[in-house]
C-alpha cells in the first residue's frame, strides 16, 4: 500500500477512536491534519485523476468527511456541518459511479435537509430535494425530513414535536431539539399577541409540554413573562413590544393615486 495512504488510514483510526470516547478536542485536531493530508491525493475532487489507488483513496476520503459531519453534530457546530457536508457532497454526486454505495449517504442527506429546515432555509430545502433520485426519496431518513417540513408548513406542531421519538438515526436528535425550540418560540410569539394571560395548565397544553417543570424552565428564558397565582401573564411582553404607527393618510393618498392612474390607462 502507498505509504501516504497508510499514514492517512492510521490517523483516521486514531480519529475514530477519539470520537468513540467523545474526545472531541482530539477529533478536531486529527480532522484538521487529515484534511491537509487528503490534498495530496490527486484522485480526489475536483481533479479525479486516475491513479493506481484511486478507488481506495476516494473511499477513505468519503469516510473521513462522513465522520467529520457526525463530529460537527456531536459538537453542535452548524457552520462546521455545512462546510463538511459540502466537502462530502461531490463523493455522493460526481464520484457516484467510481465508488460502492455508502451506508451513511441517506442518513447524512436527510440530516442536511433537517438542518435546512431548522435554519428556515426552505427554498434550499426544496432545491436539495429536487436533486435526489426517486429511490432516495423513499428512504426513511429522507421521508422523515420531508414529512417534518410538511407538518411544519401546515402548522401541525404536535406532529413535529412527536417526531423526535421516531428519529431514523441517532444523529438527528440534535436538530430535532433545535426544531422543537423553533416550534415553541413560534407558538409563544403567537400566544403573547393573542392572550393577556394563560393558566399554567393551558400554557403547558399550548406549548406542548408534559409537565409544569418543563414549562417553568422555558419561562425562565422569557424574563418578560410573569408567573403569578397559577397564571402565565404576557402583559410585560406586550408593553415592551414596539408599537408601530400605521401611516394611514399616506396609504390613502397612494391608493387614490393608483386608482387615478388606472383610470387613465383604461
Amino acid at each position: 500500500m502507498d505509504p501516504k495512504l497508510t499514514e492517512v488510514s492510521q490517523l483516521f483510526e486514531r480519529f475514530k477512536a477519539a470520537l468513540s470516547r467523545k474526545d472531541f478536542d482530539s477529533c478536531t485536531m486529527f480532522l484538521s491534519q487529515l484534511k491537509v493530508m487528503l490534498t495530496e491525493f490527486r484522485s480526489l475532487p475536483p481533479l479525479f485523476e486516475e491513479t493506481p489507488n484511486a478507488v481506495h483513496e476516494l473511499t477513505l476520503a468519503r469516510d473521513i468527511y462522513e465522520h467529520a459531519v457526525v463530529l460537527s453534530v456531536k459538537t453542535e457546530d452548524q457552520d462546521a456541518f455545512e462546510r463538511d457536508f459540502f466537502q462530502l457532497k461531490p463523493y455522493y454526486t460526481d464520484a457516484r459511479n467510481r465508488l460502492p454505495p455508502s451506508s451513511q449517504e441517506h442518513p447524512i442527506l436527510g440530516l442536511n435537509l433537517l438542518r435546512l429546515l431548522v435554519q428556515n432555509r426552505i427554498a434550499e430545502f426544496h432545491t436539495e430535494l429536487e436533486l435526489l433520485s426517486s429511490s432516495a426519496l423513499e428512504n426513511p431518513c429522507i421521508k422523515h425530513a420531508v414529512e417534518l417540513e410538511q407538518s411544519f408548513m401546515e402548522g401541525a406542531y404536535n406532529r413535529v414535536l412527536s417526531a423526535r421519538q421516531t428519529v431514523p438515526h441517532e444523529t438527528y436528535v440534535y436538530f430535532m431539539d433545535l426544531l422543537a425550540k423553533t416550534v415553541r418560540d413560534e407558538i409563544a410569539g403567537c400566544s403573547e399577541k393573542a392572550y393577556d394571560f394563560l393558566s399554567i395548565k393551558d400554557a403547558c397544553q399550548m406549548l406542548l409540554y408534559t409537565s409544569e417543570q418543563e414549562l417553568l424552565k422555558y419561562i425562565d428564558e422569557h424574563p418578560e413573562w410573569e408567573v403569578k397565582d397559577g397564571l402565565v401573564i404576557f402583559q410585560k411582553a406586550k408593553e415592551s413590544a414596539p408599537c408601530k404607527e400605521i401611516p394611514s393618510l399616506q396609504l390613502i393618498n397612494q391608493t387614490l393615486s393608483y386608482a387615478r392612474e388606472l383610470e387613465r390607462i383604461v
